[in-house]
Parts: C-alpha cells; sequence; structure tokens
C-alpha cells in the first residue's frame, strides 16, 4: 500500500472537513480497541473514508471519471454518496489497498449496508457519532456504540432514516437495506 497524502488531502477536502476525518479517525480507534476489531485497518478507513469529498460536487464526478468509474444513475439520483464510492475506488487504485473489509468499510460509511462486518460498523458510527456532532440523543448512541455495535447500527440507522423522511430527502435502497437488517438483528418488527 502506497502511503497517502493526507497534506494533498486536507487541500483537497479543506480543513473543516478534514478535522472532521481525524475526530471519525480517534472514534473509530477508541471503538476498535472497545470491540477487538483490527485497529491499523480501522485506522486506514477512518482515515481516508471521505478523502474524496471534495466541496465542489463536480470536482468528485471528474475524479470518478479520471479513476474510469461508469456513470451510474444511482449518483445521479444520490450525488451525496459519490465520494464514498470515489474513494474506495481511488484508495483501491492509487493507493494498492486490495483490502475488501477496508474498502468496504469506506464504501459504505454513507448509506450503510445489510450484514455490514464490525469494521464496516464502526467507520460508519464513527462518522455519525464523532464528538462535533450534535443532535437529540447522540450522547445515548455513543453509549451505546461502546456495549453493542449491532444494537448501536440499528438505533443510529433507525434515526437516520427518521431524518431524512422527515427532510423528505430520497433515501439510497442500501440504506433501507441496512436498517431493515439490523431491526430484524435486534427482533424489531416481529
Amino acid at each position: 500500500m502506497k502511503t497517502p497524502n493526507f497534506k494533498k488531502i486536507e487541500s483537497d477536502i479543506g480543513e473543516k472537513r478534514y478535522l472532521h476525518t481525524l475526530r471519525v479517525t480517534k472514534t473509530a480507534e477508541e471503538l476498535a480497541e472497545i470491540h477487538g476489531v483490527n485497529g491499523e485497518k480501522v485506522r486506514i478507513a477512518a482515515r481516508l473514508h471521505d478523502a474524496c469529498k471534495y466541496p465542489d460536487a463536480a470536482a468528485i464526478r471528474d475524479r470518478a471519471r479520471a479513476l474510469n468509474m461508469k456513470e451510474d444513475d444511482v449518483f445521479k439520483d444520490f450525488p451525496q454518496i459519490l465520494h464514498a464510492y470515489v474513494a474506495a475506488t481511488w484508495a483501491q487504485k492509487e493507493l494498492g489497498i486490495t483490502d475488501p473489509e477496508i474498502l468496504d468499510a469506506i464504501r459504505y460509511h454513507t448509506t450503510g449496508r445489510a450484514d455490514m462486518r464490525p469494521l464496516e460498523e464502526i467507520v460508519f458510527l464513527a462518522d455519525y457519532l464523532e464528538p462535533m456532532r450534535n443532535f437529540e440523543g447522540v450522547e445515548a448512541l455513543r453509549a451505546l456504540a461502546k456495549k453493542d455495535l449491532t444494537q448501536a447500527m440499528a438505533a443510529s440507522v433507525a434515526q437516520n432514516l427518521k431524518y431524512l423522511l422527515e427532510k423528505r430527502i430520497p433515501v439510497h435502497l442500501d440504506t433501507v437495506r441496512c436498517y431493515n437488517y439490523y431491526i430484524g438483528q435486534i427482533g424489531g418488527g416481529r
């Protein structure tokens, strides 16, 4: 694996986004230690999860084209997730990362998906719960994430889904599948 140029990443995504990435990384490392998940893999995925979340959406699309990613209708309907897919492809093609756990943690950190691996859950939750996030119930979710990843995923995705529905924001199918899976895991809907 090639070492990422974090100064360039910071320049590309901006200081505010980069500081968010550092907070996500710290949160993810703490959760990894608590839950016995490989800290190095978590660190890599967390540091790179927003590496292609440029302030300009056109720049994200340009990077996707430069990486020979196919134009997908999903990205037209859900432009807010494109950066995650671009970052995973960039990490694979430019940095030589081949570990599917790391790549999937980057790719699905925004939408989630059904049956995520613990590393994916940790990056997803760390992104949602990092210390600068401030919404009703965040402290309870942070405490839950330290106790039970499955319960924390169910609660976090449910809260996120509620927000999206209230704001009338279209919901990506991976998020719906993620919700259905984790609610099923905790015995909901029965």
